[in-house]
């Protein structure tokens, strides 16, 4: 009987060390397939560079500051706008009045020239007057057409070959009248009734600044 036990156990241990030493058992699922990922794009990086060119300043002007410098207007028209016919041939024919501001330092006196490029026959002078006083920046209404004057002033020869102002008298269409004041830096060792090319030769040189009023007038 003990014999017969010892064997039914060797039979079992032959078995179970049969069974542990077999082939191993191949999965039949397969692995799930991992799908490769596209590289990473670096981030893009924003252009933060500062342009380099900066902004003019902005020059605020202060009251008054336009008013400066040396200007020729008048109080009956605006600059490029029709001449009152109060002040042409079709009127009264007395000068417009005229104030100016801000003469350079060192002004000895003034000569003004009044003239119309867009004649027909040429340039049309109406007004030569100079040696007006240094002191002086207006010019009255209806100024006075006397060769010599109280205070200095000299008129000179127009176009119509008469001493003092003459209006605006266009045959025809809109004419340009352009209103010159120069300051000089003397006084013109001059007589009265020169033309406007005399006077001009004469300032030659003696020029400190200009400065012009054009208006219209239309027939």
């Amino acid at each position: 009987m003990k014999e017969l036990l010892v064997r039914f156990m060797l039979v079992i241990s032959l078995v179970a060390l049969s069974v542990g030493c077999g082939p191993e058992l191949t999965p039949t699922t397969s692995p799930p397939t991992t799908t490769p990922r596209p590289p990473t794009q670096p981030p893009a990086v924003e252009n933060t560079a500062v342009s380099t060119i900066e902004p003019k300043p902005t020059i605020e002007l202060e009251e008054g500051d336009l008013a400066m410098g040396f200007i020729l207007s008048s109080t009956v028209f605006a600059e490029g706008n029709p001449i009152p016919q109060k002040y042409s041939c079709d009127g009264d024919d007395i000068s417009p009045p005229m104030q100016w501001t801000d003469p350079p330092e060192g002004t000895m006196s003034f000569a003004l020239i009044a003239d119309d490029p867009d004649a027909p026959v040429g340039t049309w002078v109406h007004w030569v007057l100079y040696n007006l006083p240094a002191n002086i920046n207006s010019l009255p209404e209806a100024f006075p057409s006397d060769a010599d004057l109280a205070d200095g002033s000299k008129n000179g020869e127009n176009s119509w070959r008469r001493l003092g102002y003459g209006g605006p008298c266009p045959p025809s269409g809109t004419h340009r009248y352009f209103f010159k004041l120069y300051a000089l830096d003397l006084i013109l060792d001059m007589t009265a009734g020169a033309t406007k090319e005399q006077l001009l030769q004469a300032m030659e040189g003696h020029i400190l600044a200009e400065t012009e009023l054009m208006g219209t007038y239309t027939r």
